[in-house]
């Protein structure tokens, strides 16, 4: 096996997890590199179920490195409870697992911000403040593992932070602020977390790339939630494209083999928008029992479907994709005819390509 990365071909939840961790048994390093801990990978073996946000699905094998990139926005208490789970189930990640130094933190006043913009326009989030965490690192408010140590620098840039989020949440929604001396404690636990596995993890993955060693790149989430490439706004705050390998873990192009996409048998999908083929019948909720097809972060129900050919070929498209590999063939037996979708009726015109504009266009289609 060369190294390659796998990819969610739909909304996420195709069962990433349970590839990863079937082909981990070949690779030597297993990497995420963008997503948080909205992500969610069930995997089961030796009659155990895992649910791993944040840690690489590889750390269920023994001696295989498990590596967060920079691209990825950690959780420093959600890490700590992944941790836990993995120590009580005989899982040990020290030594194995390395976190990027130039990741990002989300913040208590991340999560707090993610609460107030989901319950004021419903895009569909985890609440657990993945976006807010994003726009920060964009807007350069950001704080990192590495920043954690200069108490000088935290003060002023927390102090900068606050100044904007408190603004919106008392202002805009109404809600109440959010107080310095709690986040500078929240530093403090977040410092003795993480600290332990800190490292340059593109230093190190570079220098695991030169050695030849063969290396997953696992991803969150799936390319129709793509912040670029998916059906906006509904997407995700990260690229879950094999292009976010790149950028998320400090690689060259190079570095990456073949590119998986995997996809499931029917279309499954979490929260607010677009979804052509949507099945609000019997049939749905028998596909959403079968598969237990609840979300592994939040455990919300998950919206099924007739498998959309259209939204697949456009993945194939923009992430490249060398092979497929197709999961819970077995949701579907019984049921019969199985549809698939080849094209959308729009307007009373059928196209073949996903329309960009999610508010009018998507609402209106109708997969045949």
């Amino acid at each position: 096996m060369r190294s390659l990365a796998v990819i969610g071909a739909q909304w996420g939840d195709e069962g990433k997890g349970k590839i990863v961790h079937l082909l981990s048994g070949k690779a030597d390093v297993i990497c995420r590199y963008q997503g948080g801990n909205n992500a969610g990978h069930t995997v089961v073996t030796g009659g155990k179920k895992y649910v791993l946000h944040l840690v690489p699905s590889g750390i269920l094998k023994e001696d295989k490195v498990c590596i967060i990139g920079n691209g990825v926005v950690v959780n420093p208490y959600a890490l700590q409870e992944e941790l836990n789970m993995l120590k009580e189930a005989g899982v040990g990640a020290k030594s194995r697992l390395f976190v990027s130094d130039r990741a990002h933190l989300i913040m208590p006043y991340h999560i707090e911000l993610d609460k107030a913009y989901e319950e004021s326009l419903g895009i569909g989030t985890t609440k657990r403040g993945i976006g807010p965490a994003y726009t920060h690192k964009y807007a350069r408010i950001g704080i990192r593992p590495c920043d954690l140590a200069e108490k000088g620098y935290m003060e002023a840039a927390v102090t900068r932070a606050l100044d904007e989020v408190n603004t919106i949440l008392v202002k805009r929604f109404g809600r109440k602020p959010v107080e310095k001396r709690d986040v500078m404690k929240t530093i403090e636990e977040y410092r003795e977390i993480i600290n332990p596995y800190l490292t340059d993890t593109a230093k190190l993955l570079n220098r695991y790339i030169q050695e030849k060693r063969k290396i997953i790149y696992e991803g969150a989430q799936g390319v129709l939630l793509d912040v670029d490439c998916g059906s906006y706004p509904y997407v995700t705050s990260s690229s879950p494209v094999p292009g976010g390998i790149l950028t998320g873990l400090g690689i060259g192009l190079k570095s990456i083999g073949e590119v998986v996409g995997i996809i499931k048998a029917y279309t499954t999908r979490v929260g607010s928008g677009p979804f052509p083929t949507e099945l609000e019948d019997e049939t749905g909720s028998l596909m959403r029992e079968r598969g237990a097809e609840f979300g592994a972060s939040t455990g919300r129900p998950r919206r099924c479907g007739w498998f959309d050919a259209v939204s697949v070929k456009y993945v194939l498209m923009v992430s490249g994709i060398d092979r497929l590999a197709m999961t819970k063939f077995d949701v579907l037996d019984g049921i019969g005819p199985v549809r698939v979708c080849t094209g959308y009726r729009l307007d009373g015109q059928v196209i073949s390509d996903p329309p960009p504009q999610c508010e009018c266009s998507w609402k209106s289609s109708a997969g045949i």
